[in-house]
This record gives C-alpha cells, structure tokens and sequence, in this order.
C-alpha cells in the first residue's frame, strides 16, 4: 500500500485546503465500511435471535429510519460545512471556546477508547481466519475450549491484536485518498461477495434455509417484549457508527456538489440490507443444525465454529475473512477520527499523528487484551475491556449522538434547507421536527436504559 502524502484538496472557506473524496462511490463505500462492523455480522443476528425475529426486524428498521437517518445526515452536514475534525467543526459552526464543541471532543474520545478494545475482538476474528484453514475438529465442547485458550492467553490476544492495529495503522496512514478510500474499494466488495456467497450457501444448500426466512421476515409481535424494543432502537444508533464522530470525519472530505441526504439514506439501506443478509446466512446454518437462535455473544467463536466443523474450511475461511474485514473498515474510520484532530488542530503531519496515536490506542488496548486483569467496576470485579465497552456505549455514544443532533436543529438548522434539500420544503420541515423532538427523546431513552435509569423497566436492583 502507498505511503506517499495524500494531496488531494479542495479550497474552502475557513480551511484553505481540505482533503476530499475522489468520487461519490468511494465515499459510500468508507461511510458504509465505517458502519458495517462487527455489530452487522456478529450483534444484529444474535439480538434478532434474543428478540423473537421478524418483529424486532421491523422495530428496528423503523428506528434507522426515525432516529439513525436524521442523525447521520446532521452529522454529514457538520463534518462538511465545518471542514474539520469533529472538534475543529463545532468550532467553525459555533464559536471557538463554545460548550456545543463538546459533543466533537467526546467523539475524539470514543474513536479512541472503542478501538483500544474492538481492536482485540478483531484480532480473534484475524485469529480464526488461520483457525479455520486446516478445519475445525474434535468434539463441540474441545472447539468451543479453543476460543477460551485464546481469550485467556495474554500473549495470543496481544499478537493478533498488534497485527491488528498495525493494519489499520497502515491504511489510513496512507492517506484519504491512497488509504482509506482505496482500501475501501477493496474491502468492501469483498466482504460483500462473502456474504453473499455465505447467504446463497446456507439459503440453497443446507435445510435452515425456509427456516431462516420464515424468522426474519414474518413477525411475531407477541415475542417482542419492551427490552426488544429498547434494544432495536439502541442498535440502530450504533450500527451506524454514529456518536462518535467517524461521520462527521467522512463529512469534512465529502465535496460541495454531493447530495447528503441521497448518500446518507444510500448508507442507511446498505448497512441494514448487509446485517439481514447476515442474519440469513447465520440463521439458515444455526436451524439447519438444530441449535437455538439466541445462543448468545458465543454465536460468533464458539458456536458457529461447530457448525463450521461440519461444513469444512471454505466456509469457516469465508466467513471469518468476512468478520476480519467488516472489523477493518470500522476500525479505520474509529482511528482517522483521533488522526483528523491532530492534522488539524496539532499541525501533524498523518504519517506521525497516525503512528503515534495508533500507538497509543494500541497500548491503552492491552489492557483489553490481558483477560486477567480486573478492577472494581460497578460492584464487582471486571476486566477492561468489559468497562471500555460499557462506558463507550452507555455513556459517550448516546450523549455525543443527543448533542449533536440537537447542534443540528437548533443552531444550524437555518443553513441546512436550500443546500441539503433544495425546493422540497415539507421534507425540510419534517426532518427538522425530527431531529428536534422525535430523535433527541429516543436518543435520551438509549441513554437512560444504558444506565438503567428508565422507571418502566425492571433492572432487578
């Protein structure tokens, strides 16, 4: 991959010269990278399976529509009009020293504390793809051992992690242009062929096929219980990478010309239409086998390496290629957010802010990567990566996501109409009611049920 600076630029109002996409397509294909990650391939089937299937697919649908479209349009909007990193853009838009820059700097934050343990979980993916090549064998409870053996090896976990990370160190140290935008074009049309293929294979070839079907796309509401509901419209934030200021990233470098509301429903469509071709390709191989539909977090390394153990390597190979890639995508868009802040506002050159700041997340990572130490946290003993996890999803994403839609409605709104949409004054308008009162009050309930702070809902404390 190149290392050569990436020179692509385009002269603005208060940053002279602002790298830029080279076209439409690579642009969508690195949003939609940034939100297709493990949460599509890993976290969307699983909770469909906990949650009764076909009607958790609709509430949930209902909620990217509702609340992750409206805010990954704001989000596009500030990163574009303010021509920076997530904090130098609530600067431009507001004013310098302004408390509205704080939902900026929380996204700095979460890009790096989420990729200090998503870098871990990726490398086990990275781990499998090697795994996977001579086939998995033994009994079921001997293969499930091996995802233990790893996890509790510290020096394991820290080797496919380093790898990890120096990957993604790598590609956006190449630049927008020679790193992210042309690794996009790689990854993402291979990762969608493995999925596809993964989907025809389980559709066609095994019995779960009907089966898997049938689940995801007939619903029963009488399954669906109000933590469903809670939990579909807390996935719908996540899964499009949004709070933590990856979309506000991708937005400095998007040009003029390009249409953000057509682009951000673009994404939208992609990530969900990838989390079901996921669900139908787990789901189909998981009821062929007999095995129950919420398994549980293990779905990913300890049950579907039992199935895999029937099927043979090509797909096992196949689908943890598929799990390493989506992993990569998200994790490149979570470190050019920490990079963009110290081009813009430190003067670094990518090369250094990339390495050194990598660097960084890397070693705050270890403490992710070492299963054996824990601290005191909420009452009882946890490993780090368990808080990191906890505090990035429960507390900095949701309120990042509050802020920065509320920035949106209220303070630049009125620049918002005649450039994102045009003549179509009622669209406007309805976007505006949404993003001032329908998004904001769901945003806030993620953030309550995170915190387990919601007076309907039984917590058991």
């Amino acid at each position: 991959m190149s290392m050569k600076p990436d020179l692509s630029t385009e002269t603005t109002g208060k940053t002279s010269r602002r790298l830029t996409w080279s076209t439409r397509f690579g642009f969508i294909l690195a949003a939609t990278g940034s939100a297709i990650g493990l949460g599509n391939i890993w976290k969307f089937p699983y909770i469909t399976g906990v949650y009764g299937g076909g009607a958790f697919v609709l509430v949930y649908i209902g909620c990217v529509i509702v609340v992750g479209l409206p805010l990954m349009i704001s989000e596009l909007i500030i990163g574009r009009r303010g021509r920076q990193n997530p904090v130098g853009a609530f600067q431009v838009l507001s004013r310098e020293g302004s408390p509205w820059q704080i939902p900026g700097w929380i996204g700095v934050a979460a890009g790096f504390v989420i990729l200090s343990f998503y870098s871990v979980i990726a490398g086990h993916a990275l781990a499998y793809i090697f795994k996977s090549l001579p086939g998995f064998v033994g009994t079921a409870d001997q293969i499930r051992e091996q995802y233990s053996s790893l996890k509790n090896s510290a020096g394991s976990s820290i080797a496919w992690h380093t790898m990890f990370m120096v990957l993604t160190i790598a590609i956006v140290a190449g630049g927008v242009r020679r790193g992210i935008e042309r690794w996009a074009r790689i990854l993402m049309p291979t990762l969608f062929f493995l999925l596809l293929f993964l989907m025809i294979y389980g559709l066609a070839f095994t019995e779960g096929g009907a089966a898997a079907i049938n689940f995801l796309f007939n619903p029963g509401f009488s399954a669906l219980s109000a933590e469903g509901v809670l939990s579909a419209l807390g996935h719908a934030f996540f899964t499009l990478s949004l709070g933590m200021g990856a979309m506000i990233t991708y937005g400095s470098y998007m040009k003029k010309e390009v249409n953000i509301v057509r682009d951000a429903v673009t994404i939208s469509f992609l990530d969900t239409f990838i989390a079901l071709m996921a669900g139908l390709a787990i789901f189909s191989m998981v009821f062929a086998y007999g095995l129950e539909p919420g398994a549980g977090p293990g779905l990913l390394f300890e049950t579907l390496p039992v199935l895999f153990a029937e099927t043979g390597p090509w797909v096992a190979v196949s689908f943890f290629v598929l799990l390493t890639f989506a992993a990569l995508t998200s994790a490149i868009s979570l470190l050019e957010v920490v990079v963009s802040y110290f081009i813009d506002k430190r003067g670094w050159s990518r090369m250094n802010a990339a390495i050194i700041m990598g660097a960084v997340i890397y070693f705050l990572g270890l403490l992710s990567a070492i299963e054996s130490i824990k601290v005191p946290f909420r009452g009882s003993p946890t490993g780090f990566f368990d808080i990191f996890d906890f505090v990035s999803t429960n507390y900095m994403l949701p309120l990042g996501g509050l802020l920065t839609g509320l920035f949106a409605a209220y303070v630049v709104k009125d620049r918002i109409r005649s450039e994102e949409f045009g003549s179509s004054g009622g669209l406007y308008r309805a976007f505006v009611v949404v993003l001032k009162f329908i998004t904001p009050l769901a945003v806030l309930i993620v953030l309550l049920h995170g915190l387990e702070l919601l007076p309907f809902m039984d917590y058991g404390n």
